[in-house]
């Protein structure tokens, strides 16, 4: 009898990241990365090992992302809305988060210094 055995030491951690214009299911993906953090990191992600270490800071919460606005950057009062989305597994989890911003200038001063979004 066969014995069942893992094909990996790691938890599986592929995510396929997004950047939409819109706020809802009909958003229009503007741009798109992959990103897988075990046992490397590999994927189509600029950075990969930032991104790979930026989420491993969050512990899973992917809110974490997110950070206070740079209060030395102004950004216009217009609605042009941009969703992030994180769709895939992380460290053997589904994962499903997604957030809107009110427009992209709001998205970078937010993300700013994120690597996870820099692609």
């Amino acid at each position: 009898m066969a014995e069942a055995r893992p094909t990996s030491l790691y938890a599986p951690s592929a995510l396929v990241f997004t950047v939409a214009q819109g706020d809802d299911a009909a958003a229009t993906v503007v741009r798109a990365s992959t990103l897988s953090c075990a046992p490397t990191a590999t994927g189509t992600h600029p950075d990969a090992q930032a991104a790979c270490a930026a989420l491993n800071a969050t512990g899973g919460a992917f809110d974490r992302l997110l950070a206070a606005p740079n209060p030395d950057r102004a950004c216009p009062m217009v609605y042009a809305p941009v969703t992030v989305t994180a769709d895939g597994v992380w460290k053997g989890s589904r994962v499903a988060w997604k957030h809107t911003f009110s427009n992209s200038c709001a998205m970078s001063a937010t993300l700013n210094g994120n690597a996870v979004f820099a692609f």
